[in-house]
């Protein structure tokens, strides 16, 4: 029964740390970069050329619409990190992303490995409050094995601000797994989008969601951390479920996945990377409607599902949407 309880409690807080990678763009963008960041110098990768990806089985990943008189307004969930193989591709989607005059994606440059580095360096290393000062004996042996599969020393990581340690370990593991930031789903349209010459929108920058993360006060950061360091090994297990629920359309599965349990475990990082931003985004969708045209919006597939999702919020403000079938 112990044993058991164990297990679910790793499994809670291995989706709460998952959450990030469907709840933030960075994670997929430039996340992997600090393993190399203070070990070399890291050049801006070349831009990936456009690529067909596999077909989904069934109906594929959700996709929902708002449409009024002079107005198409797309919203699709993305994984910002995914084996290549990963079967996703959907004629509606395809269809919808063709038929857009405009991308809008949580930030606008996805591709660019480059300019996170002035960032971390300014908002993600502590040299005079070093991780070893702030967690346990036990602890710190967890983070320092952790960092040596990521690819750091301990001394290494020990500068690193508690949210930066959480959210390259988060993804570290994935690497192993086969997880690639290349065929994320935003790398993969921005090249689609730059291919055919569709304008490309953020709803953010990378400064700010590098502050939504370094903004949160330090004793969230250690807990956001610690639940990291708890459910490192079963970072692939969880993430290989959230992908299924996703690229099956299995609204239900993913939100239990990949919001429950973040906003039951880590409240303040719940809060931090999903609701309050989800506000800010409905209001950007609200004044988009405003407008006319095609928008086709892909941003992490958290913000779109549960009780204080994007077309959540947008309901209580009167708007309607509908999913496409």
């Amino acid at each position: 029964m112990i044993v058991s309880t164990l297990k679910t409690r790793t499994a809670h807080l291995a989706r709460t740390a998952l959450g990030a990678v469907l709840g933030l763009g960075l994670a997929g963008a430039v996340i992997f970069q600090p393993v190399q960041a203070f070990a070399q110098a890291v050049e801006a990768a070349p831009a990936p050329a456009a690529r067909v990806v596999p077909q989904a089985s069934g109906a594929g990943p959700a996709l929902w619409a708002i449409r009024d008189a002079d107005s198409t307004i797309y919203l699709f969930g993305t994984v910002h990190v995914l084996r290549p193989t990963t079967a996703w591709g959907s004629a509606k989607v395809d269809a919808a992303f063709a038929s857009a005059d405009d991308i809008w994606f949580e930030i606008s440059n996805p591709d660019d490995q480059a300019s996170i580095l002035p960032l971390i360096q300014q908002h993600g290393v502590s040299p005079d409050r070093p991780l070893s000062s702030l967690l346990t004996a036990e602890e710190l042996t967890d983070l320092n094995a952790a960092a040596a599969g990521a690819g750091l020393t301990a001394a290494q990581i020990d500068v690193f601000r508690p949210w930066l340690a959480g959210l390259t370990l988060s993804v570290a593991p994935l690497v192993k797994a086969g997880y690639d930031p290349q065929s994320g789903v935003e790398i993969i349209l921005k090249a689609r989008a730059d291919d055919i010459g569709i304008p490309v929108h953020g709803f953010e920058t990378i400064d700010k969601q590098v502050g939504i993360l370094a903004g949160m006060s330090e004793a969230d950061q250690l807990s956001f951390l610690r639940s990291t360091l708890e459910a490192y090994d079963d970072a692939t297990v969880e993430l290989d479920a959230m992908v299924d629920a996703w690229a099956s359309g299995d609204i239900a599965a993913l939100e239990k996945i990949s919001v429950d349990e973040m906003r039951d475990e880590s409240p303040a990082v719940y809060e931090a990377l999903l609701v309050q931003r989800n506000k800010d985004w409905a209001g950007q969708i609200q004044t988009l409607l405003a407008g006319s045209g095609t928008a086709f919006i892909a941003v992490g597939a958290a913000h779109l599902v549960g009780e204080d999702s994007v077309q959540e919020i947008l309901k209580d403000r009167g708007v309607a949407v509908a999913r496409e079938e």
